[in-house]
């Protein structure tokens, strides 16, 4: 449990430094969904490396219920971690984040669509050191990973690998109407 509790040391000075609205690492503590659903998650991942089973993902679907925060247990997650906002993150249970990673709320780090035979393989991405995941991205795939110091824009949807020091973003096109006013593109499926 030493090793939790410094965990969650490093996971506060990352909310705190991460948000400009927190003013108390105490406020951290008591008052982020965030920071609820990662220690619920540090504390269940640690059972799991014990070997406990079941328990662990009743504590992080306790605090999913509480929060809208879906970490599963066995995902692995580095230092220094912090989810902003948080409502609706989903990190699956082969994800592995490293440290200094943020990332806010929508964010799903997923599965493409296996088999079952397929579970016990890889399925969710890589997310490297030093990456900020923006609100409603979507990064799927066991192969997947983005590199570090990369910044993924919000609504991004990735399921491809992407360098170190990259940035991906959603640019949505506008188009000119004949009164000149700007309209975004549509794309319509028949």
């Amino acid at each position: 449990m030493p090793a939790v509790y410094d965990k969650l040391q490093l996971d506060i000075d990352a909310m705190f430094a991460g948000d400009p609205a927190a003013k108390t690492r105490e406020e951290v503590i008591r008052s982020y969904p965030g920071f609820y659903a990662i220690a619920a998650y540090r504390v269940a991942h640690a059972m799991c490396t014990l070997g406990i089973q079941n328990i662990p993902r009743m504590i992080t679907e306790h605090a999913h219920g509480k929060t809208g925060i879906d970490i599963h247990p066995n995902a692995t997650i580095g230092d220094h971690f912090c989810i902003d906002h948080g409502t609706g993150v989903v990190i699956g249970e082969t994800t592995l984040i490293g440290s200094h990673v943020k990332i806010y709320q929508g964010v799903t780090l997923g599965a493409l669509s296996v088999n079952k035979e397929d579970a016990k393989v890889k399925r969710h991405p890589t997310i490297e050191d030093h990456v900020v995941i923006y609100a409603g991205a979507t990064i799927l795939g066991g192969n997947t990973i983005v590199g570090r110091n990369s910044i993924v824009g919000g609504n991004v949807w990735l399921t491809k690998s992407i360098p170190p020091d990259s940035k991906v973003y959603y640019q949505a096109q506008m188009h000119t109407d004949d009164n000149g006013k700007q309209k975004p593109d549509l794309i319509i499926f028949k």
